[in-house]
């Protein structure tokens, strides 16, 4: 069977998994629409400002949306943030005063923040402001709750730091199920730690979202799939008002905060970008479902698994050794609509220990929600894959991606 009939027999199999996607594509939307609606979001709103920025009733609008959408206090979207990894530290350094203790439950976090933390040393780190860290591992792809709710009970504790995305690790993605379990438990022993979480390639993927099953403060980048392939760069914070506006205060100036931040044309494209978002979403999930079941009746090991409950965006597909590992991403890239002729080697890059090898052409630089793969040249030669702005677009994907495997 050459690969055009088996992803022809991988789609018939896969109509139960697809119906189920479309489901929550259309709660979700209904949650967008329904907050543009509330909000009464209107043409003027994409009118834009410049400088200092203030007044900007666009900008102001799409946060409304956002609390509406996450079912929060307060949130803070902004163009300001050059990604999800600044948004996370702005969020952090805004939050963590020295001595503070932050304990992150969900094992170590992704790469790019250990030199924010100060795992890998850096003088401009929370570590070299003497904010103390600390680690517990997941047991068994779940929250180790023995360990979690004896350091719990300390009172001194600041701050339970949770990433649900797997990240460059093999553990699996966490539920908003297990999520909420853990936040209920902490709580019974713990009412004062703030418990923020690392939403990021986790958005619509269910029908809930970390504010609503007790989060106090959520972040995720806009470069994924909050902006629908969209918006150009931006990300979000939300949560309780009192943490947003110190959060605030650390992206601008203190006293200043949210009040300031010029929109400079962004305000049609975020609000687009959301509007457009659980569609788009929906689309990287059927991408990866579909590669799952493929890549698996190839002989690959794969996570998820094409008919478990998808937690984020992200497939991996473990290859056990380099050479499949770089052939397979630099498919991805023929296959991309910008930059298609340039093929991918693995180099250095910031913040990451190993070697990278990245596929990402795509509209925005960087782009998540965009049919991208990439992973770290080590042990057992990990590919991650996640986006496709169309369904169409991300079967494409893959099928070049597969015909330079075998080749």
């Amino acid at each position: 069977m050459n690969v055009d009939e088996l992803i022809n027999v991988a789609e018939k199999s896969l109509k139960e998994e697809y119906e189920k996607v479309d489901e929550i594509v259309f709660l979700n939307s209904k949650k967008i629409l329904d907050a543009f609606q509330k909000e009464n979001v209107s043409e003027y709103h994409f009118n834009s400002t410049t400088g200092y920025g203030y007044n900007d009733a666009g900008r102001d609008v799409i946060e409304r949306v956002y609390s509406d959408v996450f079912k929060s206090e307060s949130a803070l979207v902004r163009g300001q943030f050059i990604s999800g990894t600044h948004a996370l530290t702005v969020t952090l350094f805004g939050l963590l005063r020295p001595n503070d203790i932050m304990l992150s439950i969900s094992g170590l976090p992704y790469d790019t923040l250990h030199e924010v933390i100060g795992i890998k040393q850096n003088p401009s780190s929370l570590m070299s402001f003497n904010v103390k860290y600390e680690q517990i591992d997941l047991l068994n792809n779940d929250f180790d709750y023995d360990k979690i709710i004896n350091r719990v009970k300390d009172k001194n504790l600041k701050m339970i730091y949770i990433q649900r995305s797997k990240g460059y690790s093999t553990r699996k993605s966490i539920s908003i199920e297990k999520l909420e379990n853990v936040i209920k438990a902490i709580r019974k022993v713990n009412n004062d730690a703030i418990i923020m979480v690392d939403n990021c390639y986790c958005e619509f993927v269910t029908t809930k979202e970390p504010i609503e099953i007790g989060a106090d403060i959520c972040v995720g980048s806009l470069i994924k799939n909050l902006g629908g392939g969209i918006a150009p760069n931006g990300a979000y914070v939300v949560g309780k008002k009192n943490l947003i506006d110190l959060v605030a205060e650390r992206l601008t100036a203190p006293g200043e905060g949210r009040e300031v931040g010029p929109s400079l044309n962004m305000n049609k494209p975020l609000l687009q970008g959301l509007f457009f978002a659980p569609s788009v979403v929906g689309s990287a999930v059927k991408t990866a479902i579909l590669t799952s079941y493929v890549l698996e009746k190839l002989n690959y090991d794969v996570e998820p698994k094409y008919n478990e409950k998808r937690v984020d965006i992200v497939q991996n597909i473990i290859f056990n050794n380099k050479e499949d590992l770089i052939k397979y991403v630099q498919g991805i890239q023929m296959a991309s609509p910008i930059d298609s002729c340039a093929i991918p080697q693995p180099s250095d890059m910031p913040g990451y220990d190993d070697q990278i090898i990245m596929a990402a052409g795509a509209f925005t630089q960087g782009s998540s929600i965009e049919l991208s793969c990439d992973g770290p040249v080590r042990p057992p030669y990990i590919a991650y894959q996640q986006g496709g702005l169309t369904y169409e677009y991300g079967k494409l994907g893959l099928l070049k991606a597969i015909s330079e495997l075998k080749k």
